[in-house]
């Protein structure tokens, strides 16, 4: 079986995955969606820096894509935000299409943990028009939450969790940077996170949600933190220098109670060049309980990379899948979906 994909989002992330798409023989790119009027009519291939076309043009206009033949699109693969509330109008299109959907839009994951509204909406339309919704990325989605679940597999009970993840922020432009607080001073990142302008990472909500319902851990109240990671040493990148007493990034920390009782925390401090500060990158899982299990990957698994993959891999699942609203841990685990070019360098 051949699914036929939209890419819609031609951004970094959309964009590796359409190339990783075409790898895919399983897969086949049969449009493409991007609000940017300049890339409106030209060749994906060009758009996508191929050297070849694909005769797939990129439409700014959804419609054009989604209603051209009603059984001419399998899947769409959405990457334009982090926010559910910002994507929904977008999702609804999609699914009164008859379209499958995979989101990378971080509260996608879980989107009843913090717009349980939105997400009974999502599923009574998919429902009605007998497709499948899903979030996915490496976190949430894998790193912080289905990796922690599958790791309790031996498990015979688990108490408490606790789960960390490093990571560089150097790659990433302006828009990441002022999101983190990176480059501000620890007054202003104290004003930025009262106004909602410095958020940390997004996603610990939904990863919560996925463990304790999981694992059925009955979380009923979620503390988050926000502190600035404040430079000893000077650091730069293409696109900030951070002088020593600036902020270099924010430890953002999640603790989520039963009751009176702490059973998961997750903290993610993400910050541009930690290895400057003696910091290494890197996963790290601890799960209390029988037995207790520790695991950690050095360095980070990859942000971006894992995301784009695991959008890819899960298209098969999705399509698969029962009619609704679904996550990841409603799935089967997506897995390596061998492309051509991988299957001649194994052979």
């Amino acid at each position: 079986m051949t699914i036929r994909v939209v890419q819609w989002g031609l951004g970094a992330m959309g964009s590796g995955m359409a190339r990783l798409m075409l790898d895919k023989p399983g897969l086949r790119l049969v449009g493409a969606v991007d609000a940017r009027p300049d890339l409106a009519g030209r060749d994906l291939g060009e758009v996508l820096g191929l050297g070849r076309r694909l005769d797939v043009p990129v439409s700014s206009d959804p419609a054009t894509v989604l209603h051209a033949d009603a059984d001419a699109v399998d899947v769409v693969v959405i990457a334009t935000t982090s926010w559910v509330a910002q994507q929904l109008p977008d999702l609804r299109r999609i699914l009164q299409a008859g379209i499958n959907v995979v989101s990378i839009a971080e509260e996608m994951a879980a989107p009843e943990a913090q717009h349980p509204d939105i997400a009974a909406e999502l599923d009574a339309l998919a429902r009605k028009h007998g497709v499948s919704i899903v979030g996915v990325g490496v976190n949430p989605g894998f790193v912080l939450d289905l990796l922690v679940v599958t790791l309790t597999v031996g498990s015979h009970e688990v108490t408490r969790i606790e789960a960390s993840r490093v990571n560089d922020l150097s790659p990433y432009g302006p828009t990441v940077m002022a999101s983190q607080g990176v480059g501000t001073s620890p007054e202003a990142f104290a004003a930025g996170v009262a106004d909602g302008s410095i958020v940390g990472h997004v996603g610990f909500p939904e990863s919560i949600a996925l463990i304790s319902d999981a694992l059925g851990l009955g979380v009923d109240r979620i503390e988050q933190h926000r502190e600035p990671i404040v430079s000893a040493v000077r650091r730069e990148t293409p696109y900030v220098v951070v002088e020593p007493g600036m902020v270099a990034g924010c430890a953002h920390t999640a603790v989520a109670y039963r009751g009176d009782r702490e059973v998961i925390r997750l903290s993610h401090p993400q910050q541009v060049l930690p290895e400057l500060a003696g910091q290494p990158t890197g996963d790290y899982i601890t799960i209390h309980g029988t037995p207790e299990i520790r695991m950690s990957t050095g360095p980070e698994i990859a942000g971006g990379v894992a995301t784009i993959g695991m959008a890819v891999n899960t298209i098969p699942r999705i399509v698969a899948a029962t009619p609704g609203l679904k996550r990841i841990i409603d799935l089967p685990a997506p897995a390596a979906l061998m492309g051509e070019r991988a299957y001649e360098r194994r052979v």
